[in-house]
């Protein structure tokens, strides 16, 4: 994940304890570019502690029931049903290769489920721009202003905000399947209501409605995602997952265009949603099986009792999922309390935060600046203004495909790391995007400012937007999910609200911005506050650890390999010194 689901949160985590001692936080800085060799075979301590997190994370994935060690040292969360009538073990898989877990399924029938899982997200995301393109149509119908026709993107970003907060906690109650069927069903009949509204009241209220239940495949993917791919096959499967979030948005005023170019009523646009939303939710409901492992226990568990021998035996069967607290307060405490918690308590995610939520923030304000640059300045029709995305699509392929790179280095890390590699080493792509956003801003700006420019100089520089915004949120987004494995969820919930709701307001500030300021000045402003923010990913990579380290919430496995390594290599340095003063 009200959170959405990580898009890699299968990580098995620790924390780092508070008092660790300084000589290991130096460590921890200088590890990031030398990683330590293979701990010694025999079991450890610190084995033990990864083979008990990875049987928790298999139970709750990002969303842990407990609190932080740091914050509730004494006391955990209350989970297990003291009832007699249960046994002391829970249903598990049939083996490590038990063909009923998701991670065991054919590689193909993996890449198909992630492929519909895109088009979804492709879906849900093209209905948030597509009616950008239809401004002065629906001006033109209902009699608003400018400044109220730009709440028809908003209010559809507004119910993004809203909807985590259902979705989330409801996957993980009743599993993925049949919450993504519920809200992508409401989502296409709300679509109607835009359809057919009399006036723009319906049409606002029917847009929130249908942002509302069109966050659920964003909000529950990424688990899904999580679900099925183990960590080294996960990274590509995120990188496809994370370019179709960019993809819709770019292909919504791409389609959107042509149609209010044309002699098709304004509304038309909405039944290409409509259609469109009507195939992919048909399809999600007869292809997508349900993946959630604790749901899919849950169901054996059912299945055991019916055919245990007697009522006795069928007492005695239960799945780790009925243990679960879902009652209200828990509930609300994971859901409404921790996301905003961790939002006061943790400067990673509180400067991620505010990174992302700027970088999303303008890919909305693209899609009212792109009209007054292209429309204004040049002379583009409306559909020939929607082709100009095609460049943020390009971009956004480009990052994809960048992003997949710097994922399989990432894979080569994992085993010298038993699972666990720095969160660090997700932020090369923000190094590359980071720099590539400032670029993008003042050439899209300085050149689109003046109609003696041709038109294909700022149209080159949306392919570099696309690839900086692309590649700075998925890098961005993996490290969160590496930083707060457990807790991920909860990260994820409170970014999503505030990035959600600075892009509901962009889209109704941006043309103003750049009439008056004027393409080149406005342009210069978001291009200066990319450049403030442009440090972050090297400053976390250089001191990251050391940060996390004094998290509350963060897993530290990593620093703690760190730790134990050192302290072999001192106790070796100290034996071989003591065997030297006796010879």
């Amino acid at each position: 994940m009200a959170r959405a689901s990580s898009p890699s949160s299968a990580f098995p985590i620790r924390h780092a304890s508070e008092n660790t001692p300084s000589r290991s936080a130096q460590s921890s800085v200088t590890m990031l570019n030398a990683p330590p060799a293979m701990p010694p075979s025999h079991p450890s301590q610190l084995d033990s502690e990864i083979a008990d997190d990875e049987a928790r994370m298999e139970r709750y994935g990002g969303d842990d029931v407990r609190e932080p060690p740091q914050l509730s040292p004494s006391k955990e969360l209350q989970q297990i049903d003291t009832s007699p009538s249960f046994a002391a073990s829970p249903v598990t898989w049939d083996g490590p290769r038990d063909p009923a877990n998701p991670q065991n399924w054919s590689k193909l029938r993996r890449w198909v489920l992630t492929s519909l899982c895109a088009a979804m997200t492709v879906n849900v995301t093209f209905a948030s721009s597509a009616p950008s393109s239809a401004t002065s149509r629906i001006i033109e119908q209902f009699g608003i202003s400018e400044e109220v026709s730009y709440l028809v993107t908003s209010v559809f970003l507004v119910g993004y905000v809203f909807g985590p907060f259902v979705f989330g906690p409801g996957s993980e109650m009743f599993g993925r399947k049949p919450v993504m069927a519920i809200g992508m069903s409401l989502y296409t009949l709300f679509i109607l209501g835009q359809i057919f509204a009399p006036n723009i009241q319906t049409l606002l209220v029917t847009r929130f409605f249908s942002g509302f239940f069109a966050v659920a495949p964003l909000t529950i993917v990424g688990g899904l995602l999580a679900d099925i791919w183990d960590a080294k096959g996960r990274g590509p499967a995120t990188s496809v997952f994370a370019a179709s979030v960019f993809l819709g948005p770019v292909l919504g005023p791409l389609v959107g265009g042509f149609i209010a170019d044309s002699n098709l009523k304004w509304n038309w646009i909405f039944w290409v949603m409509f259609i469109f939303a009507g195939v992919s939710t048909l399809a999600m409901i007869i292809l997508l099986p349900e993946t959630y492992a604790p749901v899919l226990l849950l169901q054996k568990a059912k299945r055991m009792r019916k055919e245990a021998a007697t009522p006795e035996i069928a007492k005695t069967i239960y799945a780790e999922h009925e243990r679960q607290d879902f009652s209200f307060g828990p509930l609300m405490h994971r859901t409404l309390y921790r996301p905003f918690q961790m939002l006061l308590l943790e400067p990673i995610l509180v400067l991620v935060t505010i990174y992302l939520s700027i970088v999303y923030g303008v890919l909305y304000a693209l899609f009212e600046a792109f009209p007054v640059i292209f429309i204004e300045r040049h002379g583009f029709t409306l559909s020939q203004n929607g082709l100009i995305f095609i460049g943020v699509g390009i971009g956004s392929t480009l990052g994809a495909l960048t992003n997949f790179y710097f994922s399989l280095q990432y894979s080569k890390h994992i085993d010298h790391w038993k699972g666990f590699p720095p969160a660090e080493y997700r932020l090369y792509g923000a190094m590359v995007g980071a720099p590539a956003l400032v670029i993008g801003a003042f050439w899209l700006g300085w050149t689109g400012e003046y109609a003696s420019v041709h038109w294909a100089v700022p149209a080159v520089a949306t392919v570099v937007l696309g690839f900086a915004i692309s590649l700075i949120f998925m890098s961005f987004l993996s490290y969160l999910v590496d930083t707060y494995l457990m807790y991920s969820a909860s990260a994820f919930a409170a970014n999503t609200t505030i990035r959600s709701l600075v892009a509901a307001a962009f889209p109704l500030f941006t043309v103003q911005m750049y009439t008056k300021l004027g393409i080149n000045w406005a342009s210069t402003l978001v291009g200066l506050i990319g450049l403030v923010m442009a440090p972050s990913p090297f400053l976390f990579y250089k001191y990251g650890a050391l940060i996390r380290q004094r998290s509350k919430f963060a897993p530290c496995i990593d620093l703690k390999m760190a730790k134990e390594l050192e302290e072999e290599k001192m106790q070796k340095v100290k034996r071989n010194k003591m065997n030297e003063e006796q010879v």
